[in-house]
């Protein structure tokens, strides 16, 4: 743990939550949550996804406003939302994805519209890359201020984006799951880094799925569960164990799993094989199987590498070394065509991008990749069409006035059966499920989880590529990953709390 900046004896709070709740529609996102971020601290903010660390986040920058209770810095009330320049005076968030415009150089990203301008309007590009130079040597960031953001490393670009927020006069800076790209030596340089900007002033929140990282750089944390602010406490007088269960909080136990599913066959052969299987930056040796019938989870907290991993399966990505079989064969590494004809089903991580033409019927969206099915010599025949998608709604309890309803109009658990129908239309003999319930309701996850144990029941092999406890109390075995390696093999029976502490990297 680092120790707080010298010369803080009383320190005061930079910001303020007092009671913020947020609903959005039936959705309890926040639920009357207080929060003290005081000056001079690293502080640390955790919670497992869906705790309403991004809400909270939301009303901190100004983004939103809560429904109740209010937001002060400083002890006084925070400006307006639509007075967005007080906001980026008092606070500014440096998220995972990074907002740096990659076209344009990094002294145009850090005066973006600040520019200095000559008599007649025109820019002074000799100003804007010496005021650039004299910002980032002040901040210590050692980058070209000529060369283009889109050349940056994460960490670059990590650097010139908190440089950009200290330039408006912030210096409170909430960093949004900054290590998930950065490699162990970049992660070192990052806390060396805010130590140093904390000596001179600058406060942090902290967000990280990493519970070590919040024990190596972090004064304080604050975990939060269920919408709800569960406990704040210096980092030194709270035990790894005692943060994790704070986290987990009782089971959900919303989805049982079900129990007249017969365990694999012994000694069947697998119907999907990963050997050593690595990705630089992502994950490395990753190697397990699936047998016939069985059900197999990957679970990791954010940055372990599990979803990099199914992509590579399903050929979304290519995996630098190692390999991939389905039911003995080989398919064409980054081809999701070959995939498919090896005989994976997949329901993808975005519904939005990857998972739905959202024009086309639910009918054409369900039988995307069965083309085959639909008629002979190339010819579509609409009425098979039809029939397999009035088959798929009946299958998935999809809420449609019929199968030619375009997938746009309906809700987004609606929307994921039709994801879930498409996977399973082509009989996959491996069915590989990322994040398969994320964002739909409680019966919407049964459906969908049932659906999976009725495909393990007909033969298939499932993996089940998820963060979300329910979505793996089904699996015969998990898998966990943590910063992508493969830390832990989970049976059947496991508790949540050792299954979370394995996923944050926590020995028991």
């Amino acid at each position: 743990m680092t120790e707080p900046a010298a010369g803080r004896v009383d320190p005061r709070p930079v910001v303020t939550a007092q009671g913020v709740s947020k609903r959005f529609g039936v959705t309890v996102a926040l639920n009357e949550v207080s929060l003290e971020v005081e000056e001079g601290r690293i502080h640390a903010l955790v919670g497992r996804n869906g705790a309403g660390k991004s809400t909270l986040v939301s009303l901190l920058t100004g983004l939103q406003a809560p429904d109740s209770g209010r937001v002060l810095f400083a002890g006084a009330p925070a400006p307006s939302i639509a007075d967005r320049e007080a906001w980026r005076r008092r606070v500014a968030c440096v998220y995972q994805k990074s907002t740096v415009i990659p076209s344009l150089s990094v002294a145009e990203n850090l005066f973006l519209n600040t520019q200095e301008r000559r008599r007649g309007g025109l820019i002074s590009w000799t100003s804007v890359r010496r005021g650039a130079r004299e910002l980032l040597d002040t901040w210590e960031v050692d980058v070209d201020v000529r060369l283009p953001a889109g050349e940056l490393t994460v960490e670059q670009g990590q650097l010139v984006e908190i440089a950009r927020a200290l330039s408006h006069g912030s210096r409170f800076i909430i960093l949004d799951e900054p290590t998930a790209q950065l490699d162990g030596q970049a992660i070192d340089r990052l806390f060396t880094r805010m130590r140093s900007l904390r000596e001179q002033g600058v406060t942090f929140l902290f967000i990280s799925h990493h519970l070590d990282e919040v024990y190596d750089g972090c004064d304080v944390v604050t975990v939060m569960r269920d919408a709800r602010h569960i406990v704040t406490a210096p980092v030194a007088e709270l035990p790894k164990q005692d943060l994790v269960a704070a986290m987990t909080g009782e089971a959900t136990g919303l989805i049982a799993p079900a129990t007249d599913r017969p365990a694999p066959a012994p000694g069947s052969t697998p119907v999907l094989r990963v050997t050593d299987l690595s990705l630089p930056g992502l994950f490395w040796d990753v190697s397990f199987t699936v047998l016939p019938g069985e059900i197999v989870g990957l679970a990791g907290a954010g940055g372990s590498g599990k979803m990099a991993v199914a992509e590579s399966i399903v050929g979304l990505r290519r995996a630098a070394t190692g390999s991939i079989e389905i039911a003995g064969v080989r398919p064409r590494p980054a081809s999701v065509p070959a995939a498919l004809r090896a005989g994976v089903g997949f329901v993808p991580q975005d519904r939005h991008r990857e998972g739905l033409v959202p024009e086309l019927s639910i009918a054409e969206n369900a039988t995307l990749t069965v083309p085959d099915r639909l008629g002979s010599f190339g010819l579509v025949s609409t009425r098979r069409r039809a029939a397999l998608g009035a088959q798929a709604i009946e299958q998935l309890t999809i809420k449609a006035s019929g199968p030619e309803q375009p997938v746009s109009a309906l809700s987004g658990g609606n929307q994921q059966k039709v994801v879930m129908a498409r996977a399973l239309a082509g009989e996959p003999k491996a069915l590989v499920l990322m994040q398969p319930t994320a964002g739909v309701d409680v019966r919407a996850k049964e459906t969908l989880i049932g659906a999976a144990e009725d495909a393990a029941r007909g033969g298939a092999g499932v993996l089940i590529v998820s963060d979300d406890l329910d979505d793996l109390r089904p699996c015969d075995r998990v898998i966990v990953l943590f910063k992508g390696t493969v830390v832990e093999e989970k049976r059947r029976g496991w508790h949540d709390h050792d299954l979370i502490a394995a996923m944050e990297g926590v020995s028991r």
